[in-house]
């Protein structure tokens, strides 16, 4: 009995799992791709000894993914003449991506500038994939689980990160350059084939109604105030967490176990908080899960700054560990209410400008972040990012508060 309850059991959490699937692979090569071209360089120039100001410069790769919103309203407008309203944009942002790496992985001995301007392009048709799935999941997924589809979201960039920084970045030695684009670039076709199952037509307007708005302006109007706070966390949270890193380094730890805790352990971390995240956000709520994580978060930023100080390795790689554990409890509440914020008449664009523009705004703090640090030592560094991200998490947790509460007035079924 106890037997054939498990195998029930096993096979409602697989039916329960199979539908996000389409949305975990596609999220896996966001991850990949992003991971493999921006996130080894960084500690590779670092080790070699390029100034903390130039190491903050190579954040100007991300730089697509905060720029989406100036394309965004294409997505919306116009339909591709294949496929469905989103699946045609996502196939072809997708299928350019690939094209990109393959033709990358010819270009090991090409000048830096030619090899910079093809990785922000790659990284552009990532982000424009990315908007695309989104705007998806705002018009076809229920708003009551869209807490799991963030989950399966941030789950398959966790996964993501690890293949293309653990595994890619991780074994270039071994591989070399062609090898590594190529794989990278078969991966991402891969992780396509399940969304062209996706029943984009039967499940259209599944995400429930979409808030009606009389024109752009008074739409922007409606999302300034969630742009300004998401902007402000979004810079914050990398001000505490996101130089742990290069502190790590600078406090003696090896490259090769820098590396290590960045493209395997932190991203599987990451993975597991997800992966729990969704389900707790369901029973708790989200403003509570939020608190939570941000509490955690804090306290790893503080433990920080003492680790730097005392100039102890061991104990900063505790901390960056524990950033990591607490700061995946906040990312599935996070793009959940993104998810709700979006649901406008141009899920694309909204989306687009919600974590677009809120990540662009954040880029000079992100840029100058080691700058910072190098002038101020880090354990001035991390003390000084204490009070700043409280202060956002506060501002980002009313303003959420605030849309729970409006619609709950308005019988909205959305996420408590």
């Amino acid at each position: 009995m106890r037997h054939a309850a498990a195998i029930r059991n096993a096979h409602g959490l697989l039916a329960g799992w199979r539908p996000l699937a389409p949305f975990f692979c596609l999220y896996v090569t966001f991850g990949a791709t992003l991971g493999f071209l921006s996130g080894g360089a960084p500690l590779i120039l670092r080790a070699r000894g390029l100034d903390l100001g130039g190491v903050g410069l190579l954040q100007l790769i991300n730089l697509p993914v905060g720029l989406t919103f100036l394309w965004a309203a294409v997505l919306d407008r116009v339909r591709l003449p294949f496929l469905g309203r989103r699946l045609g944009w996502i196939v072809a942002a997708q299928g350019a991506t690939v094209a990109l790496l393959v033709g990358l992985s010819f270009g090991e001995d090409w000048p830096l500038p030619a090899l910079l301007a093809l990785a922000i392009a790659t990284c552009a048709c990532v982000a424009t994939m990315d908007i695309a799935l989104e705007a998806l999941v705002v018009e076809t997924v229920p708003a009551d689980r869209r807490a799991f589809v963030a989950s399966a979201k941030l789950c398959g960039g966790s996964l993501g990160g690890i293949l293309g920084v653990g595994v890619l970045v991780g074994s270039y030695d071994a591989l070399g350059w062609p090898a590594a684009l190529l794989g990278c670039a078969a991966l991402d076709a891969l992780c396509l084939l399940p969304i062209l199952a996706y029943p984009e037509a039967r499940l259209q307007g599944a995400g429930g109604v979409p808030e009606r708005r009389s024109g752009g302006f008074a739409r922007l109007r409606v999302l300034a105030g969630r742009i300004a706070a998401l902007g402000a966390y979004f810079a914050a949270a990398y001000l505490i967490g996101g130089p742990n890193t290069l502190a790590l380094l600078d406090l003696g730890v090896p490259l090769t176990r820098v590396g290590f805790l960045t493209g395997t352990v932190l991203p599987a971390v990451n993975l597991v908080m997800a992966a729990m995240a969704g389900g707790l956000a369901a029973r708790f709520g989200t403003v509570r899960l939020i608190a939570f994580g941000g509490t955690g978060v804090l306290a790893a930023g503080g433990l920080m700054a003492a680790s730097c100080a005392l100039r102890s390795a061991d104990l900063a790689v505790t901390a960056t560990i524990l950033n990591f554990v607490f700061g995946g409890f906040l990312g599935v509440p996070v793009f959940n209410m993104i998810y709700r914020w979006s649901q406008g008449p141009r899920p694309a664009t909204d989306y687009a400008l919600l974590f677009g523009a809120a990540f662009f705004a954040a880029m000079p703090l992100r840029v100058a972040a080691p700058a910072l640090a190098g002038w101020a030592g880090w354990p001035g560094y991390f003390t000084a990012t204490l009070p700043l991200y409280a202060a956002a998490l506060a501002w980002l947790a009313l303003t959420i508060a605030h849309t729970l509460r409006t619609d709950r007035a308005a019988g909205r079924g959305t996420a408590r």
